[in-house]
């Protein structure tokens, strides 16, 4: 039977209910780019899915389809991925209630396009190794992704990545997530990506928006924006347990090598939260009105052999808060190297209170801007872009003034 006339058989049989008959030859030989196979109700898709091989796309219509759906070993190849996508973006699938909503365990070449979780009490979509970080999961792609209503109570997240090698995130929307969890949790997850997204949910102690931890490195944060996303918006590093850390031996620190640019954020207690990592970059990002500190510097896992926090880079950021709304500026806790942090080129204001704006920092700033105005076009509104009125160093600081990608 050829790759065509199988995959025929299997569209056949969702569409009649039948299931899928089993031929002498590997049903998952690549198939050409664009064949797809047809998803209907939960059982189809859930169908549709473990029959899926290299190439096929899944084009799921509009409907319920529920929850709880595992899948193990998806995989596609280079070139040839295996794609799970709303037929109308505009009116995406929505998987809804129970525990989890999808939970692809060790895939990969693998990409979840315009597909919608809601209202499950664990994880919204979950994405992990098996708890083997010799077979990362790898190559996976989150596109367009909307994740609301998980929780609400405990350490739930909308977005759970565990375990994971060279991935994607990209243009998804993650707003009301567990009280203790995050929108997106990397924990042990290398080269990744996640960029263009939105993430809302409140200033909840305990919360974050993006948190990245256990061993995870080599991730860059890049033009999402964070509207009062949890109490730490984005943590870099955490308090992990030895036994989850990827890959093992651990390596002596929550995060490393983590650049966070040209974001945006809206309130939370702290925009930006350095825990037990090792060395990470922020920088061209616009942050408005925290309430508690702009940034921490802690030390959360103090097992022996853990590197303290060091060595982070904060440079070219726009800084607008309330001196009245501030605890302090930098919160420092103990055993960490505060001193090791670098600080230059970022602009500080105090709308309340322009002569208010010098921050305490840890170390010196090199070419900081203190108390200059940057007359922005209505940052009230959410609109943080200059004007013809704003100084000339506005242009230069901020989410707006990131330089392009390589």
């Amino acid at each position: 039977m050829t790759r065509h006339s199988h995959l025929f058989a299997v569209w056949l049989s969702l569409a009649l209910g039948m299931p899928a008959c089993a031929t002498e030859t590997d049903n998952r030989l690549p198939a050409p780019t664009g064949i797809a196979v047809a998803a209907g109700d939960g059982d189809s898709f859930r169908a549709a899915v473990e029959a899926a091989g290299p190439g096929d796309r899944i084009e799921v219509p509009p409907g319920e389809y529920g929850n709880g759906y595992f899948f193990t070993g998806l995989r596609g190849t280079a070139g040839n991925p295996i794609v799970i996508a709303a037929t109308d973006p505009d009116d995406p699938p929505t998987f809804s209630g129970g525990v989890e909503g999808i939970h692809l365990i060790q895939p990969q070449y693998v990409e979840l396009i315009n597909l919608r979780f809601s209202d499950q009490s664990g994880n919204g979509l979950n994405i992990d190794d098996g708890g083997d970080s010799e077979r990362p999961a790898r190559q996976i792609v989150l596109q367009g992704l909307e994740v609301i209503d998980v929780g609400p109570d405990g350490n739930h997240d909308g977005i759970k990545l565990s375990g994971l090698i060279d991935f994607k995130v990209e243009d998804c929307t993650v707003a009301r997530w567990g009280r203790s969890g995050s929108g997106i949790d990397l924990v042990g997850c290398h080269q990744g990506t996640i960029t263009g997204c939105t993430f809302r949910h409140g200033d909840d102690a305990g919360s974050s928006g993006i948190q990245i931890k256990g061993g995870s490195a080599d991730i860059l944060v890049r033009s999402n924006h964070f509207e009062h996303s949890g109490s730490r918006a984005i943590n870099i590093g955490g308090s992990t347990g030895l036994q989850f850390f990827r890959p093992q031996p651990y390596a002596g620190y929550e995060a490393a090598r983590i650049t966070v640019e040209g974001n945006v954020f809206v309130g939370s207690t702290a925009p930006v939260a350095f825990v037990s990592a090792d060395g990470a970059a922020f920088r061209f990002n616009t942050l408005f009105r925290p309430t508690g500190w702009v940034l921490r510097i802690l030390q959360e896992n103090l097992t022996e052999g853990f590197i303290p926090c060091r060595d982070g880079v904060v440079t070219d950021n726009l800084i607008l808060f309330r001196s009245d709304e501030l605890r302090t500026v930098v919160n420092i806790g103990p055993d960490t190297e505060s001193g090791t942090f670098q600080f230059a080129r970022n602009l500080w204001f105090a709308l309340d209170n322009p002569s208010a704006s010098t921050p305490e920092l840890p170390s010196v700033e090199v070419d900081g801007v203190v108390g200059v105005d940057p007359k922005l076009s209505d940052p009230l509104a959410g609109d943080f872009l200059p004007t013809a009125d704003s100084p000339d160093v506005v242009h230069r600081v901020g989410a707006h003034a990131l330089p392009p990608s390589d």
